[in-house]
Protein backbone atom coordinates (compact mmCIF):
# COMPACT_ATOMS: atom_id res chain seq x y z
CA UNK A 1 0.00 0.00 0.00
CA UNK A 2 0.87 3.54 -1.18
CA UNK A 3 1.86 6.37 1.75
CA UNK A 4 0.05 9.46 0.96
CA UNK A 5 2.92 11.06 -0.44
CA UNK A 6 3.86 8.42 -2.77
CA UNK A 7 0.16 8.36 -3.88
CA UNK A 8 1.29 12.10 -4.54
CA UNK A 9 3.67 11.62 -7.28
CA UNK A 10 2.49 8.17 -8.78
CA UNK A 11 -0.60 10.48 -9.34
CA UNK A 12 0.70 12.92 -11.05
CA UNK A 13 0.99 13.14 -14.91
CA UNK A 14 3.96 14.98 -15.43
CA UNK A 15 6.19 13.53 -17.88
CA UNK A 16 9.56 14.09 -15.34
CA UNK A 17 9.27 13.61 -11.66
CA UNK A 18 11.81 14.31 -9.42
CA UNK A 19 11.26 13.33 -5.48
CA UNK A 20 14.02 14.31 -2.88
CA UNK A 21 13.25 12.14 0.15
CA UNK A 22 14.91 11.30 3.51
CA UNK A 23 16.86 8.17 4.46
CA UNK A 24 14.06 4.95 4.46
CA UNK A 25 11.19 8.07 3.63
CA UNK A 26 10.03 4.53 0.38
CA UNK A 27 12.04 5.62 -2.27
CA UNK A 28 12.54 2.12 -3.60
CA UNK A 29 9.06 0.93 -3.14
CA UNK A 30 7.69 3.90 -4.96
CA UNK A 31 10.45 3.59 -7.91
CA UNK A 32 9.21 -0.10 -8.33
CA UNK A 33 5.83 1.40 -8.16
CA UNK A 34 6.39 3.83 -11.18
CA UNK A 35 8.33 1.05 -13.55
CA UNK A 36 4.63 -1.07 -12.80
CA UNK A 37 2.90 1.41 -14.57
CA UNK A 38 4.97 1.69 -17.24
CA UNK A 39 5.70 -2.43 -17.53
CA UNK A 40 2.52 -3.17 -17.51
CA UNK A 41 1.18 -2.07 -21.27
CA UNK A 42 2.87 -4.45 -23.48
CA UNK A 43 6.25 -4.31 -25.57
CA UNK A 44 7.77 -1.43 -23.51
CA UNK A 45 11.25 -1.25 -21.93
CA UNK A 46 12.79 -0.37 -18.70
CA UNK A 47 15.58 0.88 -17.30
CA UNK A 48 16.37 0.85 -12.80
CA UNK A 49 19.59 3.02 -12.91
CA UNK A 50 21.56 3.75 -9.71
CA UNK A 51 24.62 4.84 -9.16
CA UNK A 52 26.59 1.26 -9.21
CA UNK A 53 25.76 -2.36 -10.59
CA UNK A 54 25.89 -3.71 -7.69
CA UNK A 55 23.54 -1.17 -5.63
CA UNK A 56 21.28 -1.88 -8.44
CA UNK A 57 21.13 -5.51 -7.65
CA UNK A 58 21.21 -5.20 -3.64
CA UNK A 59 18.93 -2.61 -3.91
CA UNK A 60 15.98 -3.76 -6.67
CA UNK A 61 16.49 -6.87 -7.87
CA UNK A 62 15.00 -9.18 -5.36
CA UNK A 63 11.94 -6.88 -4.21
CA UNK A 64 11.42 -6.40 -7.60
CA UNK A 65 11.39 -10.12 -8.74
CA UNK A 66 8.99 -10.91 -5.75
CA UNK A 67 6.62 -8.28 -6.05
CA UNK A 68 6.50 -9.48 -10.26
CA UNK A 69 5.43 -12.86 -9.19
CA UNK A 70 3.02 -12.11 -6.85
CA UNK A 71 1.43 -10.26 -9.79
CA UNK A 72 1.61 -13.61 -11.68
CA UNK A 73 3.30 -10.68 -14.54
CA UNK A 74 6.98 -12.55 -14.31
CA UNK A 75 7.67 -14.52 -17.49
CA UNK A 76 11.85 -15.05 -17.23
CA UNK A 77 14.81 -13.80 -15.80
CA UNK A 78 18.44 -13.41 -16.92
CA UNK A 79 20.11 -13.35 -13.66
CA UNK A 80 23.47 -12.17 -15.25
CA UNK A 81 21.92 -8.80 -17.37
CA UNK A 82 19.77 -8.53 -14.46
CA UNK A 83 16.35 -8.37 -16.83
CA UNK A 84 13.26 -9.32 -15.91
CA UNK A 85 10.69 -10.51 -18.47
CA UNK A 86 7.22 -9.67 -18.23
CA UNK A 87 4.51 -12.22 -19.45
CA UNK A 88 3.38 -9.16 -21.69
CA UNK A 89 6.52 -8.78 -23.50
CA UNK A 90 7.96 -5.60 -21.79
CA UNK A 91 11.13 -5.66 -20.20
CA UNK A 92 12.53 -4.44 -16.81
CA UNK A 93 16.28 -3.96 -16.63
CA UNK A 94 18.81 -3.21 -13.70
CA UNK A 95 21.57 -0.88 -14.70
CA UNK A 96 24.75 0.66 -13.14
CA UNK A 97 25.66 4.64 -13.97
CA UNK A 98 29.47 3.22 -13.26
CA UNK A 99 29.16 2.22 -16.75
CA UNK A 100 27.95 4.48 -19.32
CA UNK A 101 28.29 2.21 -22.15
CA UNK A 102 25.90 -0.20 -20.87
CA UNK A 103 22.44 2.40 -20.97
CA UNK A 104 23.41 3.23 -25.07
CA UNK A 105 21.59 1.80 -28.20
CA UNK A 106 18.14 1.42 -27.17
CA UNK A 107 14.73 2.87 -26.74
CA UNK A 108 13.36 3.58 -23.97
CA UNK A 109 9.67 3.72 -22.60
CA UNK A 110 10.85 5.23 -18.91
CA UNK A 111 13.99 5.31 -16.93
CA UNK A 112 14.13 5.44 -13.11
CA UNK A 113 16.91 7.48 -11.74
CA UNK A 114 17.42 6.11 -8.33
CA UNK A 115 20.29 8.49 -5.78
CA UNK A 116 20.44 10.01 -9.65
CA UNK A 117 22.54 12.85 -7.05
CA UNK A 118 25.08 10.55 -7.44
CA UNK A 119 25.38 9.91 -10.54
CA UNK A 120 27.14 11.70 -12.53
CA UNK A 121 24.76 14.28 -14.69
CA UNK A 122 26.47 13.59 -18.46
CA UNK A 123 24.19 9.80 -17.72
CA UNK A 124 21.50 11.48 -17.93
CA UNK A 125 22.05 14.88 -20.56
CA UNK A 126 23.97 12.32 -23.20
CA UNK A 127 23.12 9.07 -22.35
CA UNK A 128 19.55 8.36 -21.00
CA UNK A 129 17.65 11.56 -22.15
CA UNK A 130 18.12 10.61 -25.82
CA UNK A 131 16.58 7.37 -25.36
CA UNK A 132 13.47 8.31 -24.66
CA UNK A 133 13.36 11.05 -27.53
CA UNK A 134 11.54 8.29 -30.43
CA UNK A 135 9.23 6.87 -27.69
CA UNK A 136 7.81 9.66 -25.68
CA UNK A 137 9.51 7.89 -22.46
CA UNK A 138 9.39 9.04 -19.10
CA UNK A 139 11.75 9.28 -16.28
CA UNK A 140 11.36 9.44 -12.23
CA UNK A 141 14.39 10.97 -10.57
CA UNK A 142 14.91 9.86 -6.90
CA UNK A 143 17.55 10.73 -4.49
CA UNK A 144 18.51 12.30 -0.64
CA UNK A 145 19.98 15.55 -1.65
CA UNK A 146 23.68 16.18 -2.12
CA UNK A 147 24.14 19.86 -1.55
CA UNK A 148 22.89 23.00 -3.66
CA UNK A 149 25.86 22.53 -5.73
CA UNK A 150 24.77 19.57 -6.93
CA UNK A 151 23.02 18.86 -10.34
CA UNK A 152 20.16 17.83 -8.98
CA UNK A 153 18.97 20.76 -7.39
CA UNK A 154 18.65 21.97 -10.74
CA UNK A 155 16.78 19.22 -11.64
CA UNK A 156 14.66 19.50 -8.74
CA UNK A 157 14.09 23.06 -9.39
CA UNK A 158 13.01 22.28 -12.89
CA UNK A 159 9.88 21.05 -11.01
CA UNK A 160 9.40 23.66 -8.87
CA UNK A 161 9.15 25.95 -11.44
CA UNK A 162 6.70 23.93 -13.29
CA UNK A 163 8.54 24.13 -16.54
CA UNK A 164 6.83 22.16 -19.37
CA UNK A 165 6.59 18.23 -18.34
CA UNK A 166 8.19 18.60 -14.98
CA UNK A 167 7.39 18.60 -11.14
CA UNK A 168 9.34 17.97 -8.18
CA UNK A 169 8.87 16.96 -4.07
CA UNK A 170 10.33 17.52 -0.62
CA UNK A 171 9.62 14.48 2.06
CA UNK A 172 11.16 13.89 5.09
CA UNK A 173 11.88 10.56 6.37
CA UNK A 174 9.24 11.41 9.06
CA UNK A 175 6.65 11.78 6.04
CA UNK A 176 7.22 8.39 4.90
CA UNK A 177 6.10 6.85 7.93
CA UNK A 178 8.30 3.32 7.62
CA UNK A 179 10.76 5.00 10.78
CA UNK A 180 9.64 5.48 13.89
CA UNK A 181 9.47 9.34 15.40
CA UNK A 182 12.14 7.91 18.48
CA UNK A 183 15.07 6.21 15.82
CA UNK A 184 14.42 10.15 13.97
CA UNK A 185 15.01 11.34 17.23
CA UNK A 186 18.24 9.39 18.08
CA UNK A 187 19.17 9.99 14.51
CA UNK A 188 19.27 13.60 15.01
CA UNK A 189 21.18 13.51 18.56
CA UNK A 190 23.69 11.41 16.89
CA UNK A 191 24.39 13.62 13.71
CA UNK A 192 26.03 17.16 13.27
CA UNK A 193 22.78 19.55 12.04
CA UNK A 194 23.92 19.19 8.38
CA UNK A 195 23.96 16.12 7.43
CA UNK A 196 20.65 15.23 9.73
CA UNK A 197 18.83 17.67 7.95
CA UNK A 198 20.24 16.53 4.61
CA UNK A 199 19.89 13.13 5.26
CA UNK A 200 16.69 12.95 7.02
CA UNK A 201 14.31 15.68 6.35
CA UNK A 202 15.99 15.93 2.52
CA UNK A 203 16.64 19.66 2.95
CA UNK A 204 19.55 20.62 0.23
CA UNK A 205 21.73 22.13 2.86
CA UNK A 206 24.39 24.61 2.16
CA UNK A 207 27.78 23.81 2.57
CA UNK A 208 30.06 25.11 4.44
CA UNK A 209 31.83 26.75 1.90
CA UNK A 210 29.36 28.73 0.03
CA UNK A 211 29.83 32.44 -0.10
CA UNK A 212 26.07 33.42 -0.18
CA UNK A 213 24.81 31.39 2.09
CA UNK A 214 21.83 34.10 3.06
CA UNK A 215 20.08 33.69 -0.60
CA UNK A 216 17.26 31.77 -0.75
CA UNK A 217 15.91 30.88 -4.12
CA UNK A 218 12.43 30.20 -1.71
CA UNK A 219 12.49 33.80 -1.25
CA UNK A 220 14.42 36.13 -3.35
CA UNK A 221 13.79 34.65 -6.29
CA UNK A 222 10.76 37.21 -7.28
CA UNK A 223 9.20 37.73 -10.79
CA UNK A 224 8.95 41.49 -11.59
CA UNK A 225 5.80 42.59 -12.81
CA UNK A 226 6.24 46.40 -12.88
CA UNK A 227 6.88 48.38 -16.42
CA UNK A 228 10.01 49.58 -17.64
CA UNK A 229 8.76 52.29 -19.35
CA UNK A 230 7.73 53.61 -16.36
CA UNK A 231 11.71 53.72 -14.79
CA UNK A 232 14.04 56.03 -15.04
CA UNK A 233 17.29 55.12 -14.19
CA UNK A 234 18.55 51.55 -14.61
CA UNK A 235 20.95 50.28 -12.28
CA UNK A 236 23.69 47.65 -13.97
CA UNK A 237 26.49 45.47 -12.32
CA UNK A 238 29.80 44.70 -14.71
CA UNK A 239 32.17 42.22 -14.64
CA UNK A 240 35.12 43.16 -17.71
CA UNK A 241 36.15 39.65 -18.29
CA UNK A 242 36.61 39.66 -22.06
CA UNK A 243 34.98 35.74 -22.10
CA UNK A 244 32.52 35.86 -20.19
CA UNK A 245 31.51 39.78 -19.82
CA UNK A 246 28.69 39.79 -17.94
CA UNK A 247 25.69 42.16 -16.52
CA UNK A 248 23.22 42.23 -13.94
CA UNK A 249 20.56 44.99 -15.11
CA UNK A 250 18.21 46.18 -11.84
CA UNK A 251 15.47 48.88 -10.82
CA UNK A 252 15.68 50.35 -7.42
CA UNK A 253 12.31 50.85 -5.49
CA UNK A 254 10.83 51.52 -2.26
CA UNK A 255 12.36 48.46 -0.71
CA UNK A 256 15.54 48.02 -2.55
CA UNK A 257 16.73 46.49 -5.57
CA UNK A 258 15.26 44.32 -8.48
CA UNK A 259 17.30 42.84 -10.62
CA UNK A 260 15.50 42.24 -13.66
CA UNK A 261 17.60 41.17 -16.66
CA UNK A 262 21.16 39.85 -17.41
CA UNK A 263 23.46 39.90 -19.87
CA UNK A 264 26.04 37.73 -21.38
CA UNK A 265 28.51 38.32 -23.72
CA UNK A 266 31.45 35.75 -24.75
CA UNK A 267 34.60 36.89 -27.00
CA UNK A 268 33.75 40.35 -26.03
CA UNK A 269 34.08 43.99 -24.92
CA UNK A 270 33.25 46.97 -23.28
CA UNK A 271 32.45 48.70 -26.63
CA UNK A 272 30.02 45.77 -27.89
CA UNK A 273 28.23 45.51 -24.23
CA UNK A 274 27.68 48.90 -24.17
CA UNK A 275 25.89 48.49 -27.53
CA UNK A 276 23.73 45.70 -26.10
CA UNK A 277 22.54 47.66 -22.94
CA UNK A 278 21.36 50.44 -25.57
CA UNK A 279 20.07 47.96 -27.64
CA UNK A 280 17.87 46.39 -24.92
CA UNK A 281 17.22 49.64 -22.86
CA UNK A 282 17.30 53.10 -25.50
CA UNK A 283 14.98 55.06 -23.50
CA UNK A 284 16.47 54.53 -19.72
CA UNK A 285 19.32 56.00 -17.90
CA UNK A 286 21.76 53.74 -17.01
CA UNK A 287 24.13 53.97 -14.25
CA UNK A 288 26.82 51.39 -14.53
CA UNK A 289 28.65 49.97 -11.38
CA UNK A 290 31.48 48.37 -13.04
CA UNK A 291 34.65 46.68 -11.49
CA UNK A 292 36.87 49.43 -10.22
CA UNK A 293 39.77 47.77 -12.38
CA UNK A 294 38.09 49.25 -15.29
CA UNK A 295 40.08 52.65 -14.23
CA UNK A 296 42.93 51.28 -15.86
CA UNK A 297 42.10 47.73 -17.37
CA UNK A 298 41.43 47.79 -21.60
CA UNK A 299 39.51 45.11 -23.06
CA UNK A 300 38.45 46.63 -26.43
CA UNK A 301 41.40 47.87 -29.27
CA UNK A 302 40.81 51.59 -29.29
CA UNK A 303 43.56 52.31 -26.17
CA UNK A 304 40.69 53.63 -24.08
CA UNK A 305 39.93 52.36 -20.63
CA UNK A 306 36.74 50.33 -19.92
CA UNK A 307 35.07 52.77 -17.57
CA UNK A 308 35.94 55.48 -19.73
CA UNK A 309 34.28 53.72 -22.83
CA UNK A 310 31.17 53.45 -20.73
CA UNK A 311 30.92 57.15 -19.63
CA UNK A 312 31.49 58.01 -23.48
CA UNK A 313 28.46 55.86 -24.51
CA UNK A 314 26.50 57.92 -22.27
CA UNK A 315 26.39 56.15 -19.16
CA UNK A 316 26.97 57.56 -15.84
CA UNK A 317 29.19 55.36 -13.40
CA UNK A 318 29.70 54.79 -9.73
CA UNK A 319 32.77 52.75 -8.33
CA UNK A 320 35.11 53.01 -5.34
CA UNK A 321 38.62 54.38 -6.53
CA UNK A 322 39.73 51.74 -3.77
CA UNK A 323 38.99 48.32 -5.07
CA UNK A 324 36.52 47.39 -1.64
CA UNK A 325 37.57 43.80 -0.28
CA UNK A 326 36.26 40.72 -1.04
CA UNK A 327 34.99 40.07 1.74
CA UNK A 328 33.41 43.24 2.04
CA UNK A 329 31.68 42.91 -0.95
CA UNK A 330 30.31 39.65 -0.20
CA UNK A 331 29.30 40.61 3.10
CA UNK A 332 27.13 43.42 1.42
CA UNK A 333 25.59 40.72 -0.86
CA UNK A 334 24.94 38.59 2.58
CA UNK A 335 23.67 41.71 4.31
CA UNK A 336 21.47 42.68 1.61
CA UNK A 337 19.69 39.26 1.37
CA UNK A 338 19.12 38.55 5.40
CA UNK A 339 17.18 42.62 5.27
CA UNK A 340 15.27 41.62 2.13
CA UNK A 341 16.63 44.78 -0.06
CA UNK A 342 16.92 42.17 -3.10
CA UNK A 343 14.94 40.43 -5.13
CA UNK A 344 15.71 38.92 -8.55
CA UNK A 345 13.91 37.76 -11.64
CA UNK A 346 13.58 34.13 -12.04
CA UNK A 347 14.96 35.02 -16.27
CA UNK A 348 17.90 35.49 -14.38
CA UNK A 349 19.48 32.25 -14.23
CA UNK A 350 22.91 32.67 -14.33
CA UNK A 351 22.81 34.88 -11.64
CA UNK A 352 21.13 32.96 -9.28
CA UNK A 353 22.89 29.73 -10.13
CA UNK A 354 26.01 31.81 -9.59
CA UNK A 355 25.21 32.83 -5.99
CA UNK A 356 24.10 29.12 -4.73
CA UNK A 357 26.66 27.31 -6.18
CA UNK A 358 30.06 29.85 -5.91
CA UNK A 359 32.02 28.61 -3.02
CA UNK A 360 35.40 29.29 -1.30
CA UNK A 361 38.16 27.05 -1.82
CA UNK A 362 38.24 24.35 0.67
CA UNK A 363 39.60 25.72 4.14
CA UNK A 364 39.64 28.97 2.91
CA UNK A 365 38.30 32.42 2.29
CA UNK A 366 39.42 32.74 -1.18
CA UNK A 367 36.11 32.63 -3.65
CA UNK A 368 37.28 29.69 -6.20
CA UNK A 369 37.97 31.28 -9.56
CA UNK A 370 38.19 28.27 -11.46
CA UNK A 371 34.79 26.98 -11.23
CA UNK A 372 33.34 29.45 -13.16
CA UNK A 373 30.57 30.91 -11.23
CA UNK A 374 32.35 34.58 -10.18
CA UNK A 375 31.55 36.41 -12.98
CA UNK A 376 27.88 36.74 -11.70
CA UNK A 377 28.17 37.20 -8.48
CA UNK A 378 31.26 39.77 -9.22
CA UNK A 379 29.34 41.95 -11.44
CA UNK A 380 26.33 41.75 -8.98
CA UNK A 381 28.79 42.20 -6.05
CA UNK A 382 29.91 45.59 -7.18
CA UNK A 383 26.36 46.85 -7.61
CA UNK A 384 24.93 45.44 -4.28
CA UNK A 385 28.43 46.49 -2.19
CA UNK A 386 27.95 50.18 -3.37
CA UNK A 387 23.98 50.26 -3.02
CA UNK A 388 23.98 48.95 0.10
CA UNK A 389 27.73 48.82 2.06
CA UNK A 390 27.73 47.08 5.18
CA UNK A 391 30.17 50.28 7.11
CA UNK A 392 30.89 53.55 5.58
CA UNK A 393 32.55 55.81 7.41
CA UNK A 394 32.57 59.83 8.20
CA UNK A 395 34.45 61.63 5.31
CA UNK A 396 35.03 58.29 3.37
CA UNK A 397 32.94 59.13 0.34
CA UNK A 398 35.56 62.23 -0.93
CA UNK A 399 38.52 59.48 -0.39
CA UNK A 400 36.69 56.46 -2.03
CA UNK A 401 34.18 57.37 -4.29
CA UNK A 402 33.98 58.14 -7.83
CA UNK A 403 31.20 59.37 -10.38
CA UNK A 404 32.04 58.85 -14.21
CA UNK A 405 29.14 61.49 -15.55
CA UNK A 406 27.99 60.30 -18.63
CA UNK A 407 26.11 62.05 -21.45
CA UNK A 408 22.42 61.33 -20.08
Amino acid sequence: MLSQWQQTVTDAEERFKVVMAGRRAGKTYLAMRELGKVARFPDKQLFYVSPTYRQSKQVMWKPLKAKLRKLNWLADTNETELTAILVNGSTIALKGANNPDSLRGVGLDHVVLDEFAYIHSDTWTEVLRPTLSDTGGSALFISTPAGKGNWSYDMYQKGQQRLQGWQSWQYTTLDGGRVPVAEIEQAEHDLDERTFRQEYLASFETYAGSIYYTFDPKTHVVPYKGALGRIKNLHIGMDFNISPMTASVGIKNSTGLHIIDEITMYGSNTNEMAVEIKNRYPDNKIIVYPDPAGVQRKTSANGQTDIKILEQAGFRTKYHRRHPEVKDRNNAVNSAFHSGKVKIDPKCKELINSLIKHEYKPDTQIPDKTSGYDHYSDNFGYLCEYLFPIRRDKGEFDESETFGMGTF
